[in-house]
């Protein structure tokens, strides 16, 4: 699996940006796409993540509300919709693919879930 992110760049607060996660060589085994982000000095944590099967979506409570994930099965594509931007959403956004399959309720929310990383793109947003 690869994975193309793309879509960063440069906002003011409020504004709204849109990512794209391309994931070539997807297979039935790659459950969940998710997002993360990293901002200088700080550790990469997770932003948002969607099932494929079924759309079912994952949130931290910091993002709830202001993003949306979405994805696109003919295109294996993965949209993270960035809405009323703060300066401290500036950081590297990458997406990840994970094989993890879960039964039950599983929130896809640590590095370790996910096997495959796209390059990061920069989003940086100033006040």
């Amino acid at each position: 699996v690869q994975l193309q992110a793309s879509g960063g760049g440069s906002a003011q607060t409020g504004d709204s940006l849109r990512l794209s996660c391309v994931v070539s060589g997807r297979t039935i085994s790659t459950s969940v796409t998710g997002w993360f982000r990293q901002a200088p000095g700080k550790e990469r944590e997770f932003v948002a993540a969607v099932r494929w099967s079924d759309g079912r979506t994952y949130y931290p409570n910091s993002v709830k509300g202001r993003f949306t994930i979405s994805r696109d099965n003919p295109k294996n594509t993965v949209h993270l919709q960035l809405n009323s931007l703060k300066p401290e959403d500036t950081a590297v956004y990458y997406c990840a693919a994970s094989t993890r399959h879960s039964t039950g309720y599983y929130p896809y929310n640590r590095r370790i879930d996910y096997g495959s990383w796209g390059q990061g793109t920069q989003v940086t947003v100033s006040s």
